[in-house]
């Protein structure tokens, strides 16, 4: 039986994010996704057209999340969606999720961001959004919520190498992403980032090695998943047309490989997500078959411990 304590202080073999909440808050904090109808630069003809090839947005958003409900019309629903499926839930993070949620002028933001916080069941708000979408007055203005809120910004980074990310259409560099990250701990932020393990041209050891590159940085979160070849998707075209091209994982290559990458990761850095699903209908491929995030980690878990390892085990 394993009684070390890691260096986050807990038995477990990598550094949940829901147990820092859990220690900080007495309990997870519930997100309740939103649509507030932002866009993006690679979308609207700013930087680009037809947005990141692998993204669809409706397949990663719940039924109650879309531009048809005022947010506070979004967040009752989500309410009573998450209060059903998680009895226990008692606090909630108001997520804006869909597309860039800080590309658009200070006043409109603010006007969204305090309609959610307005709302008497939100302690504060997660933000996902894309890296050159902030610049130091939105910064500044995000630190000033963070003295008073919960308040939390994830940076889609989706990649390290510059090739793979002109490959799938994101219109920014890994350099971009960094000096968004650093600005963001500058400041106090809650920082986190997405990546995307699988993406079509990089290597395994490429992929494994952004465990390192990522140390390097000063994110608080993390959040990783497997590349899913999703529908209505351009990238699902281009799987149709050339799918040698693409080194897709099955769940035991994946649960082998995530154990590698957490060894390697800086055991600070606090993981949210390790695996992603979405809904049958959105997946062109049935490759994982709706696997759920809890059963993952716990067979993750249990693979570590059978290894005896444990996050940032291989660290330097």
């Amino acid at each position: 039986m394993n009684n070390l304590i890691y260096p986050w202080g807990s038995v477990r073999r990598f550094n949940s994010w829901a147990d820092r909440c859990k220690e900080k808050y007495g309990t997870r904090l519930q997100r309740i996704s939103l649509h507030a109808g932002f866009t993006c630069p690679n979308r609207d003809g700013t930087i680009g057209i037809g947005g990141c090839t692998y993204c669809n947005n409706k397949g990663f958003s719940p039924a109650y999340c879309h531009t048809g409900l005022s947010l506070t019309q979004q967040i009752d629903a989500g309410l009573e969606f998450l209060t059903k499926r998680y009895p226990r839930a008692n606090k909630f993070v108001a997520y804006f999720q869909a597309y860039s949620n800080t590309y658009s002028d200070l006043p409109s933001i603010k006007m969204l961001y305090n309609e959610a916080l307005a709302h008497e069941k939100i302690m504060g708000l997660a933000i996902g959004t894309r890296p050159d979408c902030v610049d130091d007055e939105k910064l500044e203005y995000f630190a000033q919520l963070s003295a008073e809120h919960f308040f939390s910004i994830e940076y889609g980074i989706e990649s390290c190498y510059n090739e793979s990310l002109r490959r799938v259409n994101r219109g920014h560099t890994f350099e971009v992403s960094k000096s968004a990250i650093e600005r963001s701990a500058r400041l106090g932020l809650h920082t986190g980032a997405h990546i995307i393990i699988g993406l079509p041209g990089e290597t395994r050891q490429q992929m494994l090695d952004m465990a390192t590159i990522l140390s390097q940085l000063p994110i608080n979160t993390l959040k990783v998943h497997q590349l899913q070849i999703v529908k209505d998707t351009l990238m699902a075209q281009e799987y149709a047309q050339t799918p040698e091209k693409f080194d897709l994982f099955s769940p035991e290559e994946y649960s082998e490989f995530i154990i590698n990458f957490l060894e390697r990761l800086n055991p600070a850095i606090s993981i949210e997500r390790l695996v992603g699903s979405v809904p049958p209908k959105f997946n062109s491929l049935p490759l994982w078959g709706g696997i759920r995030s809890e059963s993952f980690l716990e067979k993750v878990e249990k693979q570590m411990e059978n290894l005896n390892t444990w996050q940032g085990r291989l660290y330097r």
